[in-house]
């Protein structure tokens, strides 16, 4: 499922930061002129989707195909995008495109020499339809390489409206007031939350959630990249307030051991599916597409959401994520990948997916109209309107050793904490000597 990613803002009627900033309306851009110029070429895709995001993202692949006559090929990697596209590479097969979802990542690839820079085409429209934050995150050492399609909104927690009601319980605005609303809540015979402990990218947005808000923005930048060391005393207390949550086995649905076998399709499930665990699922906007298009919920009655919560006096914090498309230059067919990517920086490329749900598009250009529901509408407002105060997930800008493997730095060392959070200090010294490893590698 759509990791994190990745990554914008606040929900429903706290959604109306400075918005004068956004634009919309645009007439769509051309990308290969309609005149099937890329007839009997395929175009080789990775990117980490798999079920109802791989689907809705063909859609677009599709367009893509019915404007230029380039088939397209989906290759889904898993979460260990950095190893297999590796592998591709070095067995001489690598794909055109890559849908990168890690700052890291996309700066691990370009400093191994394996991207091409964008084409001139593509860096004016970015220059020009998206706010600079975007286009900072895409480069590398002044290089612009990587276009953000799909951007995520990872300051919010999704509830049903039916176990609050029930509960007696609205929407909180702190973290104390969270915790308390989720024992109410589980009073009401539903658990609090459903955590997806088997995915541990979740776990690092938790943590960062809370960190952004209780450290602040100049200390969460220089976590963002080592200059500040994981076993800081806001690191540990950031943790200490997470596991306040983790060791309550009343707030968490079937507590830590189901957590840890639960991943992040499971999680909603547990919410918003056939027979309903608990009452909230913390985690990014996309939760809205797999409530919509596996469990039918609609976005706004059955399933709503709130902002991420201040923590400790703090504000509320604004994580952001995103997917990057970038293009290989070891690819067989890398001008015609250039060619998708310039058509993906378009808002009708970003259209087909708005119109399918569970998407957000940092592009200025993007009609809100294009989404389907109210609430997705006021959170991609947001995103736009938040211009360059977003703060990208943390994970995400780490070296994949240490903040997007499956099974090593910070998201198994998360998954330990959740299994065993007695020692905040201890896991922020693990935290550290897994950090320190990969920054030096």
């Amino acid at each position: 499922m759509m990791q994190r990613r990745t990554t914008l803002l606040t929900g429903c009627t706290a959604l109306v930061l400075a918005l004068g900033a956004t634009a919309c309306g645009g007439g769509p851009v051309s990308a290969g002129g309609g005149d099937k110029a890329l007839d009997g070429q395929t175009v080789t895709v990775a990117g980490v989707w798999s079920g109802s995001e791989q689907k809705n993202f063909q859609k677009v692949l599709d367009a893509f195909t019915e404007k230029t006559g380039a088939k397209t090929q989906f290759v889904s990697t898993g979460d260990n995008v950095s190893t297999v596209v590796g592998s591709k590479i070095e067995g001489g097969n690598a794909p055109d495109v890559v849908m990168v979802p890690q700052v890291g990542v996309l700066q691990q690839f370009a400093k191994k020499g394996w991207l091409k820079p964008l084409s001139p085409a593509a860096q004016q429209t970015i220059t020009a339809d998206y706010a600079p934050v975007w286009k900072k995150y895409g480069s590398v050492d002044g290089t612009l390489y990587g276009l953000y399609f799909k951007a995520a909104h990872k300051s919010t927690v999704w509830y049903s409206p039916d176990a609050f009601t029930q509960a007696g319980v609205k929407p909180p605005k702190t973290y104390d007031e969270l915790l308390k609303a989720g024992h109410t809540v589980s009073d009401s015979g539903l658990a609090a939350f459903a955590v997806a402990g088997q995915d541990g990218w979740t776990l690092t947005d938790w943590f960062e959630n809370i960190y952004l808000s209780q450290a602040g923005p100049e200390k969460y930048d220089a976590l963002a990249t080592h200059e500040l060391k994981w076993s800081d005393p806001s690191v540990v207390e950031a943790l200490t307030t997470l596991g306040k949550l983790f060791k309550d086995k009343q707030l968490i649905a079937g507590g830590q051991k189901e957590a840890l076998n639960t991943d992040f399709p499971g999680s909603v499930e547990k919410v918003f599916g056939p027979k309903a665990e608990a009452g909230m699922v913390y985690e990014g906007d996309f939760v809205a597409g797999v409530a919509h298009d596996q469990f039918g919920k609609a976005i706004g009655k059955d399933a709503n959401f709130f902002p991420f919560p201040a923590v400790g006096g703090g504000t509320a914090p604004v994580v952001s994520g995103g997917d990057a498309a970038v293009v290989l230059k070891d690819a067989k067919n890398a001008k015609a990948g250039m060619k998708l990517l310039e058509y993906l920086a378009t808002p009708e490329a970003a259209a087909v997916w708005a119109k399918a749900g569970g998407f957000l598009s940092p592009n200025k250009k993007l009609d809100l109209a294009q989404y389907g529901d109210d609430v997705t509408r006021a959170t991609a407002k947001s995103l736009v309107g938040a211009g360059d105060s977003v703060r990208f997930d943390m994970s995400d800008q780490a070296p994949a050793a240490f903040g997007g493997t499956k099974g090593t730095g910070e998201w198994k060392l998360l998954q330990d904490f959740l299994r065993d959070p007695s020692d905040p200090k201890a896991t922020a010294a693990r935290l550290e000597a897994a950090a320190a490893k990969a920054y030096q590698d």
